[in-house]
């Protein structure tokens, strides 16, 4: 198993192991370093940027992926059906390093995945107005100058992007994983102290299917991800039930933070796959498809944007929606005509 890898799977260990234990004084300088970058954004120390339009951010405290793009997609969807005219801005993780994460880029459902990131184009594929750029303040403004229609903001992830100004956090947590053993990076997987979570507008606990509710989360609404018709990723078939593959040699593939989840939402629907983890953020090749045989590929909505040039009819990715705690959206807006109304 690569470092890494252990290093991620020692994270989500209960305790500190002999990997993580000699980390914990970097830990403890992390963390005097985040508490004094929050502390001098709260104090003026450093300037916030408030964009003319309220932001909504949505982010996580650990590392890897916990499900906010879906949630991101979710709550734009829910507004837009409110009446409010929704745009969407991240940094665009998974870009090339050829490419300029500085310069604003508008996202259109044509874009080449390694110049914009994979969740950035797979929301706009879902009719979304998205922009990236590593300074979210500078996707913002290109957003508005575009879509001069959009009143509201939602950031995809940068809960620790101080210098965007918001109305409202949303933090999300896998409710498998957890915060893993609690510690701050390197020593453990959280970027800042569990305590943040106080402060955030709603805490969400992404469940999956039979996982009981954690008690340390007691206070946090919770999501679920449903999973749709299985989608051929070249686009040139109609879906097909997932009961369709049930039964046969499957592979399934997964570069998202979270592999493992994907594998047991197949589990839930009858599929037993070969399973074929990837990093986060993968850019896939066709070699990563060829398995020597002509078995079926299934695998996330997130991975098969980045393969539909090269995809064949073997080919098929599971699209998922969030459903949302009915209370979410309401506390939300709440938030949002409040600051109209400031």
């Amino acid at each position: 198993m690569p470092w890494s890898d252990r290093l991620v799977a020692a994270w989500y260990a209960p305790h500190l192991t002999a990997l993580t234990l000699p980390l914990t004084p970097l830990a403890l300088v992390f963390g005097v370093a985040a508490a004094l970058r929050r502390l001098g954004y709260r104090r003026g120390w450093f300037a916030v940027q408030r964009l003319p339009v309220p932001v909504v951010v949505v982010g996580n405290l650990s590392v890897g992926g916990v499900g906010k793009t879906p949630l991101v997609e979710a709550l734009a969807r829910e507004l837009a059906t409110r009446g409010w005219h929704p745009g969407i801005v991240s940094r665009g993780y998974g870009r090339d390093a050829g490419h300029d994460e500085a310069s604003p880029i508008l996202v259109t459902p044509d874009a080449d995945p390694a110049a914009v990131g994979d969740e950035p184009l797979l929301l706009a594929r879902r009719g979304h107005r998205v922009a990236v750029a590593r300074d979210r303040v500078a996707a913002g403004r290109a957003l508005l100058a575009a879509h001069p229609q959009c009143d509201v903001i939602i950031a995809d992830d940068g809960l620790q992007h101080y210098r965007l100004g918001r109305v409202a956090e949303i933090a999300v947590v896998d409710a498998v994983r957890g915060l893993g053993n609690g510690w701050l990076l390197p020593a453990g997987p959280l970027r800042e102290p569990r305590s943040r979570l106080a402060t955030v507008t709603v805490a969400v606990l992404n469940r999956a299917d039979g996982v009981a509710r954690d008690p340390r989360f007691a206070g946090a609404l919770t999501m679920t991800l449903d999973p749709g018709r299985l989608r051929r990723v070249d686009g040139r078939a109609l879906p097909a039930a997932p009961r369709v593959f049930a039964g046969r040699r499957v592979h399934a593939v997964a570069g998202i933070g979270h592999p493992q989840r994907f594998f047991a939402q197949l589990r839930i629907l009858g599929i037993e796959a070969l399973e074929h983890p990837f990093p986060d953020h993968h850019r896939f090749a066709s070699a990563d498809l060829a398995f020597g045989d002509d078995a079926p590929v299934l695998m996330t909505e997130k991975d098969a944007v980045k393969c539909r040039a090269f995809a064949d009819e073997r080919c098929w990715y599971l699209p998922v929606e969030a459903r949302l705690d009915p209370t979410l959206v309401p506390r939300i807006e709440e938030k949002l005509r409040g600051s109209q109304a400031a």
